[in-house]
């Protein structure tokens, strides 16, 4: 309701929604993309609401005619062509990565290692699927063991000592330091060779793999620390936080 409110300046913005509704997906017999919550109305009673997740939002959006509405409807076609693009050139969307990154504050050394490092893992998860492992669930399952291995905790033990929210959507790549970054791309590479060289099929197998790959990549990190005098592992998100108080000035 509040979407349509926004958009359209309706005085009965719930009986607009309700003609919305009617047309778009009643009459078309599409699937519903609402669905209904109890939230406070103003009276301070809870009624049921239709509501929206983000992604429907957008389709919501596409639906109203409205001059208000139109800046959205052509940003989403932009988006649109650039995914299409991207996928017939895959350096574009290496690029678009690269630019976000600039405009979150990260260092241009920093920026290339990141970037170097989804190409790993992009290869290794191609790897993966070649070796029978097709499910999510299980590319967490061998994500962890090489993580376990390199760093001695899963990727959802690393952002609770980074203190990064389980729920949040924060990638906790984006939260690494250079040498981070460095011993997670080697787990991931070595990973990936052994598994060209000894073509394992199924979890199992799979995840001893996993498991060299990420040592490989851990007895190198404690050979690090050695030599530096502090572990490589840290607490702390990457972006310091005089900059992040800057950015939101």
């Amino acid at each position: 309701m509040d979407i349509v409110e926004a958009l359209t300046e309706s005085p009965t913005p719930r009986q607009y929604w309700g003609k919305v509704k009617q047309r778009e997906f009643v009459e078309l017999q599409l699937s519903p993309i609402w669905v209904q919550l109890k939230l406070e109305a103003p009276d301070g009673k809870s009624r049921l609401t239709d509501c929206v997740n983000t992604k429907n939002a957008f389709r919501l959006i596409q639906s109203i005619p409205s001059k208000k509405a139109e800046p959205f409807k052509m940003w989403l076609a932009e988006v649109g062509k650039e995914r299409l693009d991207e996928i017939e050139n895959p350096e574009l969307a290496q690029e678009r990565m690269k630019v976000i990154y600039e405009q979150k504050g990260y260092p241009k050394a920093w920026i290339d290692k990141r970037l170097r490092g989804m190409a790993i893992r992009q290869n290794l998860t191609d790897e993966w699927k070649g070796r029978g492992i097709e499910h999510q669930k299980d590319y967490s399952i061998l994500t962890a063991e090489i993580s376990r291995a390199t760093f001695g905790m899963t990727p959802s033990e690393y952002k609770k000592l980074k203190d990064i929210p389980g729920k949040s959507k924060a990638n906790l790549r984006d939260n690494m330091t250079d040498l981070e970054l460095i011993f997670t791309m080697l787990g991931e590479k070595v990973t990936t060779e052994i598994s060209q060289n000894e073509e394992p099929k199924g979890m199992p197998a799979n995840k001893k793999v996993a498991k060299r790959g990420g040592g490989v990549a851990g007895k190198a990190r404690e050979e690090t620390e050695k030599e530096l005098g502090r572990s490589v592992i840290s607490k702390d998100n990457y972006l310091p936080k005089q900059e992040e108080n800057k950015k939101l000035k």
